[in-house]
């Protein structure tokens, strides 16, 4: 918004001019969510309280975690509030890829605003029932994954897929990229959602994360670093900086309320928009297949519910003694501050392991 405001004025005023720059608006952007986030905090939880909009614990998870029931959920919407408005406030709202991530952001907020708010009114930890919420979600993937394959037409945008490591190897997808952008954004925004076990577990790697695919975009904006790292050069990224800066900083300042001991939760408001929003960025930066290491830590955790379920179905015997994995952790004694920072550093040296990739090709 003030992008334009300022825009006819760069010419003729240096202020106006100093604005034009990505890593300017993407410095204001990442402060202006941040503060946001810190400022309109103590309201949005007061209200939460005020409506009775808490969280329940199921009954099989870690007894520790019962003295949390009733603690503030659907956080969420105040990260959605200050990612939204930092980002129309910075952004160049003419690039047609900051619309596909703000939908994507949207829409699968939405579907977890659904199942929070149904949680609420049961009164218990089961919200829409899994074929419901899968039905939602690919929903809300499949037009996203469409509005890419839309772009892509225009020359916006490359179906291209792009390995880690293969310098050549980059075969096109075409048609086939819905149903592997599908895949992207269905496992992203679960894998998430199951690492938001613990207070500002997904949060804190969630930051790591946008913040690294932040780099990616800018690298891939820039023709001059993309040539150098042979990764493919996407200007239309270049406006992504500015919205995973956004994001970056709203993570961090919902962290301000949501650190051991929170004061309020994400619910599956927060944790299904953020895994959306982090596999949409990664599909628009044609680096996907990177998400793996850059998500590295959810890729973890939600291998270690897959493994779990298919152990105890094919065996009857379980291989952690709970999962999400933080959850095993939890259990053989670890306290969950010291599970939190340890998953912390894996989710940094799994963002420094995927940024090197870059040039190891």
């Amino acid at each position: 918004m003030l992008f334009y405001l300022l825009a006819p004025y760069a010419d003729t005023l240096s202020i106006a001019n100093f604005f034009r720059y990505i890593t300017v608006r993407s410095a204001l952007a990442g402060s202006s969510a941040f503060l946001l986030c810190l400022l309109l905090g103590p309201m949005v939880i007061r209200q939460l309280r005020a409506l009775s909009i808490g969280q329940e614990i199921r009954e099989e998870g870690p007894q520790s975690h019962q003295k949390k029931a009733g603690t503030p959920t659907m956080g969420g919407v105040l990260i959605l509030t200050a990612v939204l408005l930092s980002t129309l406030l910075w952004a160049n709202l003419a690039n047609p890829m900051i619309w596909i991530q703000i939908l994507a952001t949207i829409g699968f907020g939405a579907v977890g605003a659904i199942d929070d708010t149904s949680k609420v009114l049961k009164k218990r930890n089961l919200g829409l029932t899994a074929k419901r919420k899968f039905a939602l979600l690919s929903l809300v993937g499949a037009g996203v994954a469409l509005g890419m394959l839309y772009l892509s037409m225009w020359g916006g945008f490359t179906t291209e897929l792009y390995v880690p490591f293969f310098k050549h190897f980059h075969p096109d997808l075409q048609w086939l990229f819905l149903p592997f952008a599908l895949i992207v954004l269905l496992g992203a925004s679960n894998a998430v959602n199951l690492t938001d076990g613990l207070d500002g577990l997904a949060i804190g790697a969630s930051g790591v994360a946008f913040s690294t695919y932040t780099i990616i975009a800018y690298l891939t904006s820039h023709i001059t670093m993309a040539n150098y790292l042979a990764i493919p050069h996407v200007p239309l990224t270049g406006e992504l900086v500015v919205y995973g800066a956004a994001m970056a900083g709203a993570c961090m300042g919902f962290l301000w309320h949501n650190a051991h001991p929170a004061d309020v939760f994400m619910g599956d408001t927060g944790a299904l928009s953020l895994g959306g929003a982090l596999g949409t960025m990664a599909l628009l930066t044609t680096h996907s297949v990177l998400l793996v290491l850059v998500g590295g830590l959810f890729v973890i955790e939600a291998l270690s519910v897959i493994l779990q379920v298919a152990s105890y179905k094919w065996r009857k015997k379980r291989i952690f003694l709970m999962s999400p994995i933080h959850h095993h952790f939890e259990l053989k004694g670890w306290h969950e501050s010291k599970v939190i920072v340890r998953f912390w550093m894996v989710s940094i040296l799994f963002a420094i392991l995927a940024l090197s990739t870059l040039k190891l090709r």
